[in-house]
């Protein structure tokens, strides 16, 4: 089973007793893996997962890297990011997509390196990728910095979406400019949406019939997470503190396919049943 050999190339002590059937060890795998990826623990293989089990077979040197139409997406991808990241130069959030800014930033190494701009990244840029790379990891990122000074300086709209009756909430509290994405959109859409607005943060609030808690999630993943979403998590947090909302909220960094793909500080927020008075 081709689920089985991908897992096995990730995790060299897991074992299967049965190859050809998706048993109990399997579920436990998948289970694993999406811990590891900050993916729903579900221990089925939906979209999200698989493709993040193919993104995961790459290792930086196994493939040229360069910008495409549909961007490349891989392990590969989030490793020359933080290694670029940690050097100075900026390829946007560490979230294992080449897009524009990692162009910019490849070339820009290129070129500081004494090598041709290609963009592309082959094996002479690798070798001396690997030549400059600080021993310690004691270095502060640029994507970090870039995170920081993108809430002080942004002046785009709080985008808010979703089918909770928060939404309706927030449209009426929030400060400065908010705006609206339809509910019915998928992550990619909405994430579009809010990149090309240059949203200065997005909030997404859905209501989860069977859901027995109030769970906030900010993006995480690739050693990094960010920062600004974690506050901003935590500050929601404090604030359901104090309201009639009852019931346990929890505060978790996620790769969700909305907070991987917009560019900016964004929250997605999950819950059960509210009573009335709590949206108000």
């Amino acid at each position: 089973m081709e689920l089985h050999e991908r897992l096995r190339a990730l995790d060299s002590v897991i074992g299967f007793s049965q190859w050809d059937l998706f048993t109990e060890e399997t579920a436990s795998a998948v289970e694993a893996f999406q811990r590891s990826r900050g993916l729903p623990i579900t221990g089925s293989v939906d979209s999200d997962t698989w493709c993040r089990l193919d993104e995961a077979r790459w290792r930086l040197g196994d493939r040229l890297l360069y910008l495409t139409k549909e961007y490349l997406r891989g392990d590969d991808v989030a490793d020359l990011q933080y290694r670029l990241s940690r050097l100075g130069f900026d390829p946007g959030r560490i979230d294992g997509v080449f897009g524009p800014l990692l162009d910019g930033a490849l070339r820009e190494f290129q070129d500081n390196c004494g090598q041709t701009a290609t963009g592309v990244m082959d094996r002479a840029t690798w070798i001396e990728l690997l030549r400059v790379t600080p021993t310690t990891s004691a270095t502060t990122l640029v994507s970090d910095l870039r995170d920081a000074n993108r809430l002080r300086h942004a002046r785009g709209p709080i985008v808010v979406s979703g089918d909770s009756c928060l939404t309706a909430s927030l449209l009426s509290t929030l400060p400065g400019h908010v705006v609206t994405s339809p509910s019915t959109w998928s992550p990619s859409e909405l994430a579009s949406d809010a990149n090309s607005r240059d949203a200065l943060v997005v909030l997404i609030c859905r209501e989860v019939a069977k859901l027995g808690v109030f769970r906030l999630h900010y993006w995480a993943g690739y050693r990094t997470h960010s920062r600004s979403g974690e506050r901003l998590a935590s500050s929601i947090m404090m604030n359901l503190a104090n309201s009639s909302v009852d019931l346990r909220v929890e505060i978790q960094g996620m790769a969700l396919p909305v907070l991987r793909e917009t560019r900016m500080t964004t929250v997605y927020v999950e819950h059960g049943p509210l009573t009335p008075g709590a949206c108000e």
